[in-house]
């Protein structure tokens, strides 16, 4: 059975069993503690732990997940593999263990015919909590399995909970006997190699406490309604149904591993290094188009590091195997191929996932490269240390700065007979990620603790938004937080969050910042609104101060925003709705949002692009747009259900999550985008719009930044001003600066390089004097001196060779020459073959001169380079150098 049907069938039988099917949520989490959803039930999580109110009894999805812990031992075990898809279906307040159980019995044994998975009854053992009676009896006796298939486990294996307080239960996991070639039998409690486990069932009936660990918590009672969590593994069940040995010859697998192999020419199942390999590309290349599919591009940071680092451990794992040519074109098809029939939107998107990868694949090349220098470096300085590590900050650094994977870091050095402080890199890398979620959620909500958000949700039900149509509304105050801390009234002076039954202010969100303004009390007190979020669903706190008065919980409000900052705002939004499809007329499809910034009078827009975007491209853009301005357009919003959205060609944002009503709007013929944020009228409105410029942002991520309206009409009157200076000063006309400018540049560019030909004439002219003047050293000819000073370095390194050169004799020699440029000291040191044989290396003598700088360098034996802070130390470091030279020498 393909896997296809495997997720069809069991979307099929539980929306049968009224269950309402949830599509897969986007692998980018909607969590600011997950940098990927890497289980089943993340999209549910808000239901499970209270925070919002869940709109069925039954759900059930097939959601994409991502796990990269056990990154290492891809391709190494049967079942460890970074993507994969759980199927779950889910109960809040309605069935529990019984109907969970005689649900998952039914759909596994029941006959393909009859549309089930049609497992011999026979092979399926079970696992309950130690203390769960109620589970065994039953699969005893409702179910009717064999009591000497039924196994219990203590809270390690057959307990749940998320980590924190909350929602936790005991679980009951069925299993597969693979058969006796697979191990000893004895039950999953003996061997889970051969009985794998292939669905687990989760009663959520407790609510757990503080605590760590997996075990280490208490109890505090029972829920108040018990939940259902449940996950089958479609890999695993998919690796039984397809009778093969391990998850990465299941179809959707195996089909990458074939055309592994005939891009490499290296047959699966040859040998075991070669098979580790192969699996490893086709795990990390599907997830690598599952990522990219839902937005994600690569970086150096959150989940585009993620993809980073699984694309380039699959492509170097092809150059493992011998390939020498780009094979991500073939990979990518391969999968897109494979994956398609279960998720179209992978077919409708492959240009632009094709496009994202490609240009990865080459980036990756190049970093190869420039990286491996830098590795070279940072291996030579640490073997000098003798120390036998790579530190972490030098791992990091290569992460960093040149995208290297710490694996890949890891296998260069191992090669060198280094190991990597891999605790370290970890660390810096855990810092860096820390202090980017921590930015996150402090924007969201200022350190306060969920629950008072919470409770307010509870007892005041959402905040109802009016600012689509009001730009003021009166109100009533239901909640109010002090410095953070619930309050029942607050006094002038206090920083307060105040949270409203409805207001017109807009939460930042979509792209869209905040509004600002005022509310007033009936009582006369006033709030300075600065920043309004909505940390949990359906909650929006408006964050400002007392300006006069007390405000109480309960008070009667008025709330104004400042209308001419919201106006500006929307003309912002719009102009980026227009500037959206005027970049997706001119670069395809794969110019899809990828972020954007609407503040009063500005935006800035990422969008997907692998190159940069040529000059006369972004003029052809802003004159469409600014044309389609002119045209008056009206602006419109509809809500519809998400699946009409998409019939009518509405464009939604990568990683964006929508429920199953949304809003639209439409400019005009032109534009529709799934949106919430607040738009003009007419098109009119903007006045105009003038693109600044644009940047890159990330790997195959570009960045546009513009302004509208006002805003834009004073830049315009700038740039006149400057271009009538310019004027002035070349004599011309406007159309004939850019000439006239540029001949002024060659004349200066030609001067320069005049000037450096007599730079470097004078300073070669010093070789043959320099030459002269070597001592004798234990018969090694050493040269060592300062030039003047503003030589730079690659004049320094002609000197050095040339000196170096015109030593001849057959004697051994050393050439160490210093400068100082820009008040920094700089030292070239060059040995020729007779002195290196006789251990006299240009790395280690420079490495000495450089540390009495105070700095640092490095290179070949042959020749090195160095420099560092102190210029007054030259002195000294010639002679530490002459030192060396005649304790080695």
């Amino acid at each position: 059975m393909e896997s296809a049907e495997i997720r069809r069938r069991w979307l099929r039988f539980f929306e049968e069993r009224g269950h309402t099917v949830v599509p897969s949520a986007s692998l980018i989490a909607d969590d600011p503690t997950l940098l990927l959803v890497p289980a089943g039930m993340v999209p549910f999580k808000p239901y499970f732990l209270g925070e919002v109110k869940p709109p069925f009894p039954r759900a059930t999805s097939v959601q994409k997940c991502v796990r990269t812990p056990d990154i290492e031992e891809v391709g190494k075990t049967t079942r460890h593999g970074t993507f994969f898809q759980m199927c779950g279906n889910f109960s809040f307040g309605d069935y529990f263990k019984e109907g969970a159980i005689k649900f998952a019995w039914e759909l596994l044994t029941s006959s393909v015919a009859d549309g089930g998975y049609g497992l011999d009854p026979e092979r399926l053992w079970i696992t309950v909590y130690k203390d769960d009676d109620e589970a065994e009896q039953i699969w005893r006796d409702v179910v009717g399995v064999p009591a000497e298939r039924i196994q219990r486990l203590g809270m390690k294996d057959n307990f749940w909970s998320m980590g924190v307080p909350g929602p936790c239960g005991p679980c009951s996991e069925i299993n597969y006997d693979r058969g006796p070639e697979f191990g000893v039998e004895g039950g999953p409690a003996v061997n889970d190699e051969r009985y794998v486990e292939i669905w687990n069932l989760v009663f959520m009936q407790y609510e757990r406490g503080e605590g760590s660990g997996k075990e280490e918590f208490p109890i505090l009672g029972d829920l108040p309604a018990k939940n259902i969590d449940t996950g089958l593994g479609l890999e695993r069940l998919a690796m039984i149904l397809q009778d093969v040995q391990n998850m990465y010859e299941t179809d959707t697998l195996r089909a990458v591993i074939d055309k592994a192999t005939e891009l490499t020419g290296v047959a699966y199942g040859a040998a075991h290094e070669s098979d580790v390999s192969l699996r490893v590309v086709a795990d990390h290349m599907r997830t690598s188009v599952m990522l990219i599919g839902d937005g994600v591009t690569p970086g150096n940071e959150g989940r585009g590091y993620v993809l980073r680092r699984i694309m380039r451990r699959a492509i170097r794992n092809m150059r493992l195997l011998g390939a020498t040519d780009a094979v991500v074109g073939d990979l990518v098809d391969t999968v897109i191929k494979t994956m398609g029939q279960q998720y179209p939107e992978l077919v409708e998107d492959r240009k632009r996932i094709e496009t994202v990868a490609l240009a990865e694949e080459s980036r990756f090349l190049k970093t190869l490269k420039a990286g491996t220098n830098v590795l070279d470096t940072a291996v030579t300085e640490a073997k000098s240390t003798g120390s036998g590590v790579l530190s972490g900050d030098k791992a990091f650094l290569l992460h960093d700065t040149w995208g290297f994977p710490i694996d890949l870091t890891l296998e260069m050095a191992a090669e060198q007979g280094l190991s990597v402080d891999q605790d370290g890199f970890r660390r810096l890398m855990k810092e860096q990620r820390d202090r980017a979620k921590a930015d996150a959620l402090v924007k969201k909500s200022g350190h306060v603790d969920m629950s008072a958000y919470r409770a307010v949700a509870d007892t005041a039900g959402s905040t109802v938004f009016t600012g689509y149509t009001d730009n003021e509304g009166e109100a009533s105050v239901v909640g109010l937080l002090v410095d953070g801390v619930p309050s029942p009234a607050a006094n002038e002076g206090d920083e307060v969050e105040v949270i409203l039954d409805r207001t017109p202010f807009y939460a930042e969100g979509g792209g869209q910042l905040a509004d600002t303004g005022r509310i007033r009390t009936d009582s006369g007190a006033v709030i300075e609104v600065r920043d309004v979020q909505q940390p949990v669903p359906g909650v929006t706190v408006h964050k400002g101060s007392v300006q006069v008065g007390e405000v109480t919980v309960g008070s009667g409000v008025l709330a104004k925003i400042d209308l001419g900052r919201r106006r500006a705002i929307a003309r912002a939004h719009s102009a980026t709705h227009l500037t959206h499809q005027a970049l997706r007329d001119a670069l395809g499809p794969t110019a899809a949002q990828a972020g954007s910034e609407n503040s009063p009078g500005r935006f800035r827009f990422d969008f997907g692009s692998p190159a940069a975007v040529p000059g006369s491209v972004l003029t052809d853009v802003e004159q469409k747009i600014n044309a389609v301005l002119a045209r008056e357009l009206d602006v419109s919003a509809e809500i519809m259900s998400i699946d009409e959205a998409k019939k009518q060609g509405a464009i939604a944002e990568f990683g964006e999550k929508y429920g199953e009503r949304v809003r639209v709007v439409t400019i005009g013929d032109y534009s529709k985008e799934l949106c919430g944020g607040t738009h003009v009228h007419n098109t009119a409105q903007l006045g105009l719009v003038k693109l600044l410029g644009e940047s890159s942002i990330g790997s195959g991520v570009r960045r546009v930044e513009a302004l509208v309206g006002v805003d834009a009409y004073n830049f315009l009157a700038r740039e006149h001003t400057v271009v009538a200076q310019l004027q002035q000063l070349v004599k011309g006309r406007p159309e004939e600066l850019p000439e006239k400018i540029s001949g002024m540049l060659a004349k200066l560019k030609e001067a320069e390089k005049e000037i450096e030909r007599f730079r470097a004439e004078k300073v070669l002219q010093a070789a043959a004097g320099l030459a002269d003047s070597a001592q004798d050293v234990k018969g090694v000819a050493l040269v060592t001196g300062q030039v003047p000073d503003g030589t730079g370095a690659d004049d320094l390194r002609k000197l050095v060779l040339d000196v170096r050169q015109r030593i001849g004799g057959g004697r051994a020699a050393v050439v160490a020459l210093f400068a100082v440029a820009g008040d920094r000291p700089l030292t070239v040191i060059a040995t020729n073959e007779a002195a290196r044989e006789r251990g006299l290396k240009a790395g280690d003598l420079v490495r000495t001169a450089a540390k009495t700088l105070g700095g640092g360098g490095g290179g070949k034996p042959d020749v090195a380079q160095g420099g560092g802070q102190n210029a007054d130390a030259v002195g000294e470091a010639i002679a530490a150098v002459q030192r060396l030279v005649a304790e080695t020498a």
